[in-house]
């Protein structure tokens, strides 16, 4: 029979802040916290699903940590975040001064996995770097802040860590990464990106699409995937500027929903006619095609947007549609090598800049309309 390390016991607040969804206060030693945390790594599964939401670790970080908890006198007054499972007990103390209206005292009961099994009752949702600092201190007695809320849900976790780290530099390719798989409110600058982003991820992994499997994103960090060459930032900012103001905000109803299957419809039919258009620069990294990098992505959905403005999904049954007008442009390019004269830069001088992004912009979608050279 498996051993246990039997369960944590501690004095605790548990506040009420909606129903249903107690937030615990409470302490752990340094040395208690991976006794029953986990952090979930983002990752893809065999399928290509996705899976946690925590980037990697920053070992410089990491150490700096280190070296203060090591330090003399360390102050940690930086509470850690967990999710909890459902397993978690709490039990209120007796008697009529065990609640002051906002918060109740009692005590928490945290069950440890038996010795031999992986999974623990909780989750790092905000503090893995210092989690992982605390795990290497020299004292595992110090005493660490907690907050823990219960959420068996990864999506509530999910969504819990993009609202926790909002405010802070979190890297934006993890956010873009986890908000397709939110399903809560979210607030408007976030919900902005939220189709973007299921669109980006979608055009990963669908194998009709042109991008599948070259698009960077942060789970594969860990893959070591080498075919990924195209921001999947340059991609769902080209988009989202394309579903605001471009041709894709035709397929938006007054009740600002998108018809997403003519949304789809378009990106792939445009696409993969670049693709098709540009074969030698398809595909490439960035340092070796400018049409993969983020102004040749910007610059290309600007034109996507002059092209199809005035069609439908359904007019795009007809590959010439599109074919046509970028034979016009094709001979104009130098996404490889060369120069574009009338830029007046070398093929891999132009940049990720709002300003080369336009120079290039208008210019391709110049050639589009007058068939200048």
């Amino acid at each position: 029979m498996s051993g246990s390390l039997g369960p944590i016991k501690r004095r605790a607040l548990q506040l009420c802040q909606v129903p249903d969804a107690p937030l615990y206060l409470f302490t752990l030693a340094a040395g208690e916290v991976f006794s029953i945390a986990d952090i979930s790594r983002l990752s893809r599964d065999q399928e290509g699903a996705l899976i946690g939401y925590q980037r990697q670790e920053v070992k410089q970080h990491i150490q700096e940590i280190t070296d203060y908890l090591n330090g003399e006198h360390p102050l940690f007054p930086h509470a850690l975040i967990l999710a909890l499972s459902s397993d978690v007990r709490f039990s209120s103390q007796r008697g009529p001064g065990a609640s002051d209206g906002l918060a109740t005292s009692g005590t928490l009961l945290i069950p440890r996995p038996a010795t031999g099994q992986s999974r623990r009752p909780a989750w790092i949702v905000d503090g893995q770097q210092r989690a992982l600092a605390l795990a290497q201190a020299k004292n595992p007695l110090l005493p660490i802040p907690i907050a823990g809320f219960v959420a068996d849900s990864v999506n509530l976790q999910r969504d819990q860590f993009i609202r926790v780290n909002s405010a802070r530099l979190l890297d934006r390719g993890l956010v873009d990464e986890l908000l397709p798989q939110l399903d809560s409110p979210l607030p408007t600058r976030l919900a902005a990106r939220q189709l973007p982003s299921r669109l980006v991820d979608a055009l990963n992994t669908d194998p009709s699409s042109p991008f599948c499997g070259i698009i960077k994103r942060e789970s594969l960090k860990v893959a070591g995937e080498r075919r990924a060459v195209v921001s999947d930032r340059s991609l769902s900012d080209a988009i989202k500027e394309s579903l605001h103001t471009g041709c894709l905000s035709i397929y938006k109803d007054l009740d600002n929903r998108f018809d997403n299957r003519a949304v789809w419809t378009v990106l792939i039919a445009y696409w993969t006619a670049v693709k098709d258009a540009f074969p030698d620069a398809w595909g490439r990294p960035a340092t070796q095609s400018r049409l993969m990098h983020g102004a040749g992505i910007r610059a290309m959905g600007r034109v996507m947007d002059r092209m199809l403005g005035s069609l439908r999904a359904a007019d795009l049954q007809d590959p010439q549609v599109i074919r046509g007008p970028l034979s016009v442009i094709a001979p104009n390019c130098h996404w490889t090598s060369g120069r574009w004269d009338a830029l007046d830069r070398d093929w891999n001088q132009i940049q990720n800049t709002p300003q080369d992004i336009n120079l290039l912009s208008r210019y391709l979608e110049r050639l589009y309309v007058l068939g200048e050279q």
